[in-house]
């Protein structure tokens, strides 16, 4: 108990407003969340925003080199090739948002033979992915072939 216990004077605000804000300020920072690892369904999230860059430069790569090139059904792969690269895009502006939503960033890191490492922040807590290029490329087709397969049931649904 302290002597101030019990004095009706110190239960009025006696603090000018500055050093309220300054209080206030200590305790919001002395109150920070500890370091925590990023979930499982995070770490796929951080996967995703690594390879979706990859797959739309792929996407544009192979656009480019199809409006060069001369074939009957070039106007029909150049229109499929860009439903592609936008539902990529959105997936990556969607993916962006959510991982700042959570307070988790990711830096290119370095590269090494085979493996490509990224460095990721997740609220505090700092590490680093590595990926090996032929699982990059794995994921990559299979991500196209799924993206490939919902445009074609678009198709077939609609007609």
């Amino acid at each position: 108990m302290s002597k101030l216990d019990g004095n009706e004077r110190w239960k009025s605000k006696m603090l000018l407003t500055e050093h309220q804000e300054q209080y206030e300020q200590r305790r919001a920072d002395g109150a920070k969340v500890p370091a925590s690892r990023p979930t499982e369904a995070e770490m796929i999230m951080i996967r995703d925003y690594i390879l979706l860059p990859y797959m739309l430069s792929m996407v544009e790569k192979s656009l480019d080199d199809m409006e060069h090139r001369a074939n009957l059904l070039k106007p029909l792969y150049l229109m499929a090739g860009k439903v592609v690269r936008s539902r990529i895009s959105e997936d990556l502006y969607l993916l962006r948002r959510e991982l700042a939503r959570r307070n988790i960033r990711v830096f290119r890191d370095e590269q090494e033979e085979m493996v490509v490492y990224h460095r990721f922040v997740c609220r505090g807590y700092e590490d680093r992915l590595g990926l090996v290029r032929d699982v990059v490329r794995a994921e990559i087709s299979v991500r196209l072939t799924r993206y490939l397969k919902e445009m074609a049931a678009r198709l077939t649904a609609g007609g």
